[in-house]
């Protein structure tokens, strides 16, 4: 699904410095900041840990980028045309879900969400 939404986010790379994939890059980093990463590094960390997870439908052919490329990327890529493909891509998931709130950051695992809201 994230290659529906992001495939048409045009790589800002010269061509010589395209080691990674751009949509490798973009899923690695996705999927590292919906599950906790908040910086570069974590998101690298992420990426070396679920390797083999990623694998399994990420080209990776020099497997996965260092923090740094992911900084470089992100630096480098169009701000409104990321947020349109990251908007275009959170409608089609609140569609899927049928407008059910997921919660992603932990407080409903954690026990710290609202009570008088639950």
């Amino acid at each position: 699904m994230l290659a529906r939404h992001f495939g048409q986010v045009k790589d800002p790379r010269v061509e010589r410095t395209k080691l990674y994939p751009l949509m490798d890059i973009l899923t690695i980093a996705i999927c590292a900041v919906v599950c906790g990463a908040d910086d570069w590094v974590a998101v690298a960390a992420f990426g070396r840990a679920k390797r083999s997870w990623f694998k399994t439908f990420l080209a990776l052919p020099n497997g996965i980028p260092a923090h740094d490329t992911f900084g470089r990327v992100f630096a480098r890529l169009d701000p409104v045309e990321f947020q349109q493909a990251f908007v275009s891509w959170t409608r089609a998931i609140s569609r899927l879900t049928q407008n059910e709130i997921v919660a992603i950051d932990g407080k409903q695992v954690h026990r710290s969400h609202d009570q008088a809201l639950a």
